[in-house]
C-alpha cells in the first residue's frame, strides 16, 4: 500500500493547477508569460488574486491529501515524507508536461502541514511574515523552507525526518537559483498582481 500511494502521489503532484486554472479562466498559459513558471506567484501576475488563490490551494492540496492518507493509514513519519516528497517531485518534474514544472513552494507547504500541523503552520507563518514585510515571494519561500527542518526538529525531535526535509529545502533553492541571483543584484520583482516582471 505505501508503494502504491507513493506512485499515486507523484501522479497527483504532476497535475499542474496553474495551467488548468489559466485554461479554465481563459488566461494565458503561465509557461509563456511573466516568469514562465506554472506557479501561484506567476498566475497572480497574469490573472490576479482569484486565479492565484485557486492555484495556491490546488498545489497545496495535491501533496497535503496524500500525506494525510498516509497518516490515516498509520504510516510512519518516514513514509509520510516519502509520499509527500513524491507529490512534490511530481510538481517539479511532472510526467504530463515533459517533466517541466513549477518551483514547488505551495506543494512543499502541503507536505509540511500534512506531516505535522504546528510545524507546518510555523513554516506558513514565516512565509507570510517575510512576504508581508519585504514583498518578495521568492525570499519568503527561501527563508521559510530553510527554517522548516528546524521547526520540525523542534516539534518532533525526529532527526531522520529533519534530514529528509533538508532535501526539499535543497530542491527549492535549486529551483529558485535565478531568483537568488536577482535578489543579489536587486532585480527581483516584488509581489503584485498584473505585473509581468520576470521573477
Amino acid at each position: 500500500m505505501p508503494y502504491l500511494l507513493t506512485i499515486l502521489a507523484y501522479l497527483l503532484g504532476s497535475i499542474s493547477t496553474a495551467i488548468l486554472t489559466c485554461q479554465l479562466l481563459g488566461l494565458p498559459d503561465p509557461r509563456t508569460v511573466g516568469s514562465n513558471n506554472p506557479g501561484a506567484t506567476n498566475v497572480l501576475r497574469v490573472g490576479g488574486k482569484k486565479a492565484a488563490a485557486i492555484t495556491l490551494l490546488g498545489d497545496l492540496l495535491k501533496s497535503l491529501v496524500p500525506v494525510l492518507i498516509a497518516k490515516a493509514l498509520g504510516l510512519s513519519y518516514g513514509w509520510q515524507l516519502i509520499v509527500g516528497f513524491a507529490a512534490f517531485l511530481g510538481h517539479l518534474y511532472p510526467i504530463y508536461y515533459r517533466f517541466q514544472g513549477g518551483k514547488g513552494v505551495a506543494t512543499a507547504l502541503g507536505v509540511y502541514l500534512g506531516i505535522h500541523l504546528w510545524a507546518g503552520l510555523a513554516v506558513v507563518g514565516t512565509w507570510l511574515f517575510v512576504a508581508k514585510v519585504l514583498k518578495f515571494s521568492s525570499l519568503a519561500a527561501l527563508v521559510a523552507t530553510l527554517l522548516a527542518p528546524l521547526y520540525f526538529y523542534f516539534f518532533t525531535s525526529d532527526g531522520w525526518l529533519t534530514l529528509g526535509l533538508l532535501l526539499i529545502t535543497a530542491l527549492i533553492y535549486w529551483r529558485h537559483r535565478s531568483n537568488i541571483r536577482n535578489l543579489i543584484r536587486g532585480a527581483e520583482g516584488k509581489i503584485q498582481s498584473g505585473d509581468s516582471t520576470k521573477n
